[in-house]
């Protein structure tokens, strides 16, 4: 599915021109069409290329997978690092990921709402139509919902325009109902595939997808299970043969995404801040994938490498990149790869790659401090970084996460081994990786480094730690570690130079102290943060 939003500055015009009404928009079906259209851009605001999640920077940085190598801060830079090292930076005051602190959500959510109004209020056309155009509005709702949801469990809920005075936070479960129902009427009323004069819109097959996503964390594991099954039953999707063209989109995995466009727009600019600094742009490289995260790759032949030789101190003895399966291949960029038709280096005095030690200046500029650079999500044929901008596609779902969605929720509801074994082995058998068959008591840790590595630097790790409960046990009283590469020297080192914390209370984001303050219906603070 390509997302084609030809029309998000068209309602701008139609808001702010005053010799238009309401009931313009209503006099056809092509302007209802061109108002619908306008909400696809939240595809991309919320995406790895888009700035709503975290300010532009990646979660993932907020794990053990990836660093921003800069000290100052900034986004993309150093606010990250500041909030592993000093949790306490988020407040109810305002947090960088959160949605409800700067406005958007709910400024997306009474958008929303306002065309269900209008729709409600002045559409004179045939059901059949009328239930199309809040499919497609009802899927973004729950969509933009789900963004608060994974932030805050129970918050406040609108199915229509906002009431004066505002309303109080509504239960975790009642948030997460209306998430589904919402993601079901979609999925009910969307057809399996439009015809080609509207190619791109929202599909059964998104909704459904959307739902087994959002119902791992509400916890609803039957739910989630379900609609997981109702995506496979469709026989729409499949993963494609080669990963790296996995999240590229239009393809057999891609269910739900947002196109661009670098002459016409949309285009974005992913690349200019992660390409390293040989791509003839020096202010890239902004963040890079960790030595932890590369340890997570199993070997091509499905074993494991011992990495205790090189944690122990400077080693001359290379690690052993080249055995290392595909997935790894197509994510990182590491010594001795090919990038862009340079043989990467990734050492202290590399000519392809530029290794620096964290904090030894304030801004990386196309440097890395890890060792090793991303490659995932970048365009390789993007060789004009200062006068092209990017345009590769932002997949938001794809098959092989439903896979993996079908497998936790298999494993969880019990009595379903072997069909959690057999999804996730689908996954593993694309890359050409042995089908493990884990116990009961294995499965788990064996299928959170299979959902860690499948989709690696997609935006899911740190929502999937949080929704675990694992990130405060996990991500307390630790650092991350690169390998910094002098000559023919590997050696071991930390990339962060404080040890990093993560608070329960972090589980569940404040109310901003603006609402309190202006929302007069009594709602109090969430217990975590009293």
């Amino acid at each position: 599915m390509s997302v084609l939003p030809g029309c998000n500055g068209w309602l701008d015009d139609v808001q702010q021109t005053s010799k238009v009404t309401e009931e313009i928009v209503w006099e056809n079906e092509a302007s209802v069409d061109n108002y619908v259209n306008s909400f696809y851009v939240l595809l991309h605001d919320y995406g790895q290329f888009g700035t709503a999640q975290f300010q532009g920077s990646l979660t993932e940085s907020l794990t053990d997978s990836f660093k921003y190598g800069s000290v100052a801060l900034g986004n993309r830079a150093g606010n990250s690092n500041n909030y592993v090292t000093n949790p306490d930076a988020i407040s109810s005051d305002g947090g960088l990921y959160s949605i409800w602190a700067n406005g958007k959500a709910y400024e997306d959510i009474r958008k929303l709402n306002q065309f269900l109004s209008l729709q409600r209020k002045y559409s004179a056309f045939p059901e059949d139509r009328n239930e199309l155009w809040e499919a497609q509005v009802r899927f973004f709702r729950g969509f933009v919902y789900f963004q608060l949801a994974k932030r805050h469990g129970g918050v406040i809920l609108y199915d229509d325009l906002p009431v004066d005075g505002g309303k109080d936070k509504s239960s975790t479960a009642d948030t997460w109902e209306f998430i589904y129902q919402d993601l079901k009427y979609a999925a009910e009323k969307l057809p399996v595939e439009w015809d080609a004069a509207n190619s791109g819109r929202v599909t059964k097959g998104a909704a459904y997808a959307m739902q087994s996503r959002a119902m791992l964390y509400a916890g609803r594991w039957q739910d989630a299970y379900d609609a997981a099954n109702d995506v496979i039953e469709l026989h729409k999707y499949d993963l494609v043969d080669n990963y790296a063209d996995s999240w590229k989109g239009d393809n057999a995995e891609s269910i739900l995404q947002f196109a661009y466009d670098a002459v016409n727009g949309p285009y974005h600019d992913f690349d200019s801040h992660y390409v390293p600094q040989c791509d003839g742009w020096d202010n890239g490289g902004r963040g890079t994938p960790t030595q932890e995260m590369v340890e997570c790759y199993e070997k091509a032949d499905g074993t494991t490498i011992d990495w205790s030789q090189w944690h122990e101190g400077a080693s001359t003895v290379a690690p052993p990149y080249a055995e290392l399966e595909p997935r790894f291949h197509a994510s990182i960029i590491y010594r001795g790869c090919t990038w862009k038709g340079k043989v990467m280096d990734c050492s202290t005095d590399g000519e392809n790659g530029f290794f620096i030690p964290y904090r030894e200046q304030s801004t990386v500029y196309g440097k890395t401090v890890t060792g090793y650079f991303l490659r995932k999500l970048l365009d390789e044929n993007l060789t004009d970084i200062k006068n092209v901008k990017s345009s590769q596609t932002w997949v938001e779902i794809r098959y092989a996460e439903v896979l993996l969605n079908k497998a936790e929720a298999a494993f969880r509801l019990g009595g379903k081994l072997s069909e959690a074994q057999d999804a996730m082995n689908e996954v593993r058998d694309r890359v050409g990786l042995p089908a493990v068959y884990p116990t009961e008591g294995e499965f788990f840790d064996r299928y959170r480094n299979e959902r860690k590595v499948e989709l690696a630097f997609e935006g899911h790790l740190f929502w999937d730690m949080r929704r675990w409960r694992l990130a405060h046990i996990e991500y307390n009283n630790y650092r991350c570690h690169g390998m910094k590469i002098t000559g023919s020297v590997y050696e071991y080192v930390d990339c962060d130079g404080a040890d990093r914390w993560f608070e329960e209370k972090l589980y569940v984001l404040p109310v901003p102290s603006a609402e309190l303050k202006n929302n007069r219906s009594g709602i109090k603070q969430y217990d975590e943060w009293l």
